[in-house]
């Protein structure tokens, strides 16, 4: 069970690091690399070279402004691939959206909301999960006690004003 994640700067990580964190909370091994679409399009071909023989499941692909990389990297694999639009331009990512989500037919990236890592994993871990029991459990766990938890809120709130 392994998924990349690649972003195209650094100061794209911290909106990453939790998706890394939820990942590794399943077992899954993450590779995460830093490969710009426009500034190391030789490694990036590299590195998605070795996604297709390594045991990678998902991509996960992290940009902001002109935001090309997860659509770059969609064009070279047919493994699924989740793109983040990340803020920081002053469009506060909607440029980065409107990037990825406006693919081409054939070469689909799945996109997040802006800055949507956490959600990245998730649906990553959604995919696998088609394949890994041990993945579905996980997650079907992790819904109900999310509902437990607003189900508790609830409650409190009736509490607080009845």
């Amino acid at each position: 069970m392994r998924v990349a994640i690649i972003m195209g700067s650094t100061s794209d990580l911290p909106k990453l690091e939790p998706a890394i964190e939820i990942l590794k909370s399943y077992d899954v091994a993450v590779d995460v690399r830093c490969l710009s679409a426009h500034r190391a399009h030789a490694g990036l071909s590299a590195f998605i070279d070795e996604t297709k023989t390594n045991g990678t499941e998902v991509i996960i692909a992290a940009a902001g402004m002109a935001a090309a990389l997860p659509g770059v990297v969609a064009s070279q694999t047919v493994l699924p691939v989740i793109g983040v639009p990340i803020s920081g331009s002053t469009l506060d990512g909607m440029d980065a959206l409107l990037s990825i989500v406006q693919m081409p037919p054939g070469i689909p990236v799945a996109t997040v909301a802006i800055n949507g890592g956490k959600n990245a994993a998730y649906l990553a871990l959604q995919i696998m999960a088609v394949k890994h029991e041990e993945i579905k459990n996980g997650l079907l766990k992790h819904r109900e006690e999310m509902e437990e938890a607003a189900m508790k809120t609830n409650e409190e709130v009736i509490q607080k004003y009845q």
